[in-house]
């Protein structure tokens, strides 16, 4: 878990000390890369406009709003994707006051100096100049951090690393330190359980009603509930690269991060892009691991910036795998899907990702039945071979397998009760543990796991957030979301005691929070 330390450690720093609700709007004026912030201006001729309202104790969430682009005032792409990176480093800098950690930093080095190139010597290459607006916002992300930052709350490069690629430090830990890979072979069925709902990230369902009347959309993030300290973001970057599709993002996300992590998206493109995580049980695959590779953070968002359906954002998603962050995608385009007549072909794409395998396919048959379910289980046959699943399962039951995981289960006998948002918010919060027979009395087999209530291996994780949208609400960038674990049915709220010996500086100390709707404040181009 050495990966995800970092990543905690860095974003405490980002976030320590805070006691309060703030708000705060300003302008950033850049030429090249040289960026001047002014606080609590809004003018016409700045490079990026940005808020940040820090409602995270208030609410669960802060929301961060983002537009650059449409001032009076022409800037190139670079300028824009490094005045959005800048303008979130300030707003969200709080302000108040061994051998595989080399192995990573090199690896991570050698990764960034060979992409930089690669941008370089590719212009002509639409996804390599994308990638390069990528790194144009994250570099101002940094700089914009370090221009406010204290002397003494400074980051260093390797820490931005750390966080915009937690996801894939998951694979990168064992690619670069085999002895991390746990032996399954020599565990037992109690331990295999328990490790696969530990790294097992996340719940997501599409619902289709019966008539095709409404399409909804979620995803429950499972993780470490010190990683509850959320920021739900809405960028609108007037790029005017004409491969660019998406200059409109909204998307739930930390400090410092520049992509979802969880990867929920509402992209300009009128398509919504979800992800649940996967294992790799075959460890030889984590030999091809190498740093000449696009870390799929990276490779996220140039395909959600790039693609207008969902074949185009497998193809783009595709290139340079790195292997990291190995997981199911589903990309839902609004566009194929006509509201009370027909759901088109290309509707629904899932992209499943191994080191060197990415297979993809349009799954819009089976959507048109009624759902596609995901929980951390591969889909496609190859992916799931490759993994190693197979074996896994024969030794470990078939609890572990795609058709009979309890989450599996659970969705098989409960989708079709949502008939509306209310009902699909309800499924994906879903847990009653101590009734559902699917459950067998683990309240981590459930839709929304709560690890700190299992009886002989509780710890402070589980599942910690959920996002809903639906058709109409996705192509306005709306979203209804909770942050905090799940109350369940007749669940306690989870609060931070003596119990749970986890750091949770500057997060709610009791998580008992109601859904609350985010949508754009910058809907209208400014002036």
């Amino acid at each position: 878990m050495g990966h995800v330390l970092l990543a905690l450690t860095a974003i405490a720093v980002i976030t320590q000390c805070v006691t309060s609700a703030s708000y705060e709007n300003g302008c950033v004026y850049c030429k090249g890369k040289h960026c001047q912030y002014k606080a609590s201006v809004m003018a016409g001729d700045c490079t990026a406009l940005g808020s940040y309202n820090d409602t995270l104790l208030e609410t669960g969430w802060g929301i961060l709003d983002i537009s650059a682009g449409y001032g009076k005032v022409k800037f190139t792409d670079q300028e824009l994707m490094y005045g959005t990176g800048f303008m979130e480093g300030v707003l969200t800098a709080n302000k108040k006051s061994g051998a595989y950690i080399t192995k990573l930093q090199t690896f991570l080095s050698d990764q960034d100096v060979w992409l930089r190139q690669m941008v370089e010597n590719n212009q002509a290459d639409p996804v390599w100049r994308h990638v390069g607006l990528v790194i144009d916002q994250y570099d101002g992300l940094i700089d914009g951090y370090k221009s406010v930052a204290p002397d003494n709350q400074q980051l260093e490069v390797f820490a931005f690393q750390v966080l915009n690629g937690a996801g894939d430090l998951i694979d990168l830990q064992h690619a670069l330190d085999p002895k991390s890979i746990p032996d399954w072979k020599k565990m037992s069925h109690k331990e295999a359980k328990l490790y696969i709902q530990r790294h097992g990230f996340c719940s997501a369902l599409i619902k289709v009603l019966g008539a095709y009347e409404n399409v909804f959309m979620s995803h429950s993030s499972w993780f470490m509930y010190q990683f509850t300290m959320r920021i739900f973001k809405h960028w609108d970057i007037n790029v005017q690269d004409s491969a660019t599709a998406a200059r409109q993002i909204s998307f739930s996300s930390y400090p410092g991060f520049l992509e979802s992590l969880d990867d929920f998206y509402l992209l300009g493109s009128k398509m919504v892009l979800l992800q649940t995580t996967n294992n790799v049980f075959n460890a030889s695959l984590y030999q091809t691991v190498q740093p000449k590779s696009l870390l799929a953070w990276q490779r996220v968002r140039v395909a959600s910036m790039m693609a207008h359906t969902g074949r185009e954002w497998a193809d783009i998603f595709s290139k340079y795998n790195s292997g990291t962050y190995n997981n199911q995608y589903m990309i839902v385009d609004l566009k194929q899907i006509e509201l009370g007549k027909t759901i088109n072909d290309n509707a629904l794409w899932v992209v499943e990702q191994i080191p060197t395998r990415v297979t993809s396919g349009d799954q819009t048959p089976i959507l048109r039945t009624g759902y596609w379910p995901s929980y951390n289980v591969p889909f496609y046959e190859d992916i799931y071979n490759m993994s190693g699943y197979p074996d896994f399962v024969a030794q470990h039951g078939t609890d572990n397998s795609y058709q009979l995981a309890p989450r599996a289960k659970i969705f098989r006998r409960d989708e079709g009760k949502v008939l509306d948002l209310q009902s699909m918010k309800h499924i994906m919060r879903y847990n009653d543990y101590q009734h559902d027979s699917y459950s067998e009395g683990d309240a981590c087999n459930a839709i929304c796991c709560r690890g700190d209530l299992k009886n002989e291996s509780s710890s402070a994780s589980g599942c910690y957030d959920t996002k809903v949208s639906d058709y109409h609400m996705a192509q306005n960038f709306v979203a209804d979301i909770v942050n905090g674990p799940t109350l369940g049915t007749g669940l306690p709220p989870f609060q931070w005691t003596n119990q749970f010996k986890d750091s949770h500086v500057g997060l709610p100390l009791v998580y008992s929070f109601d859904f609350l709707r985010t949508s754009p404040r910058w809907r209208a181009p400014f002036v």
